[in-house]
């Protein structure tokens, strides 16, 4: 089940596109606890997760694996994906290797 959603824009050079961001509610496992999500990239969805010991620790995860699925995409070194204002970030943590590659508020929250 959904529990959280955002949407970023991608100008495609042909129209904006809307890219959702989806968080499902944690569920426990037999290791301990999942968090799936998903990005709708155009033609290409990415679905992954978070696991942790706990729901807390794996939403935190997922959150994680957005931002580094976003910062680490073609989309975004493109120049052209937003999530209100272009060049301030997406709104989501990425673990610390890749810290360097944040931009505007991202940068300045989670740097």
């Amino acid at each position: 089940m959904d529990l959280l959603s955002r949407l970023l824009t991608y100008d495609s050079g042909n129209g904006e596109i809307t890219v959702e961001v989806r968080i499902a509610s944690p569920h426990r496992t037999a290791q301990g606890w999942s968090c799936a999500y998903q990005i709708a990239w155009p033609g290409a969805p990415r679905r992954g997760f978070g696991h942790g010991v706990d729901a807390m620790q794996a939403m935190l995860l997922a959150f994680h694996a957005i931002g580094t699925d976003i910062y680490t995409s073609d989309y975004h070194r493109s120049g052209r994906l937003r999530w209100e204002q272009a060049g301030q970030g997406y709104g989501f943590p990425v673990p610390p290797v890749i810290r360097g590659l944040l931009v505007g508020d991202d940068a300045r929250f989670f740097g």
